[in-house]
């Protein structure tokens, strides 16, 4: 797919992969127009977790000629299921993955009217991997990318492209300060945003279904699928080393869970 003048709606524009995909696609030639909490050159400064904002974002997407949207925003969460806040996991649950659904919902007829789209999903090893400590999130991620699958074979033949990405950890400020720790200890090989921002693209481009970054964690994710409990084993051990660090953190004065 030629990029040039397409208009793309981009979720999480502002962040550590965002920046640096709109400044691609943008050189590509495309109209980006970032949403994001954050101001910024062709922002549409919007608080995903709000319903209102939600609301007012569908109803100018519905007006709005739409040939790509991407839904990057999302939200992590590291700790002990049972000691996240409620307010923080709804808010997970809202952003991670009922927006990706409400924006496809608000874009998907304008696609069909014109006969052609593409919904692109940023997911998650994680959501084919599921790990202990982040079960809200492996949650969320594994529910965008069951959607991603039935929307693709409910618009299959209608025009609408529908590409679901799943990226192992990345260098960013969402990986940062404990998960960062974590990744330390447990060997976790974290990707640079321009590499992860660069698959993006050519996964536009070339119009992909799937793609799983990571050879290793490409292979986990199969073997999971067909025996779970060979990772569940694998995995204790890393769950051990996180708990080990998860009470670290409480014993340091005014220490908080990222």
């Amino acid at each position: 797919m030629q990029l040039k003048s397409k208009i793309i709606v981009l979720t999480g524009g502002q962040g550590g992969i965002g920046k640096i995909l709109a400044s691609s696609l943008e050189r590509a030639g495309a109209r980006v127009i970032v949403v994001d909490r954050q101001l910024g050159i062709d922002t549409w400064p919007t608080d995903l977790s709000d319903e209102k904002a939600l609301l007012g974002l569908c109803e100018k997407l519905t007006k709005q000629p739409v040939d790509i949207l991407i839904n990057l925003a999302g939200l992590m969460y590291f700790g002990h299921l049972h000691e996240q806040p409620t307010d923080q996991l709804a808010t997970m649950l809202r952003v991670n993955l009922e927006v990706p659904i409400r924006l496809s919902q608000a874009v998907i007829p304008g696609m069909l009217k014109r006969g052609s789209g593409q919904i692109v999903n940023i997911g998650s090893v994680f959501g084919s991997l599921a790990f202990p400590h982040f079960v809200t999130y492996s949650t969320t991620k594994a529910g965008l990318k069951g959607f991603s699958e039935a929307l693709r074979r409910e618009y299959a033949g209608k025009g609408i492209t529908v590409t679901h990405i799943a990226p192992r950890a990345v260098k960013t400020a969402l990986n940062g300060g404990i998960i960062a720790d974590l990744h330390e200890r447990t060997g976790v090989v974290n990707d640079s945003p321009e590499k992860v921002a660069g698959i993006i693209l050519k996964a536009i481009e070339k119009e992909r279904k799937n793609i799983t970054i990571g050879f290793p964690e490409m292979v986990f994710t199969k073997i999971n699928a067909l025996l779970p409990g060979v990772i569940d084993n694998a995995l204790t051990g890393k769950r051990d080393i996180a708990d080990q660090l998860l009470n670290e953190q409480k014993e340091k004065p005014h220490a908080k869970a990222a």
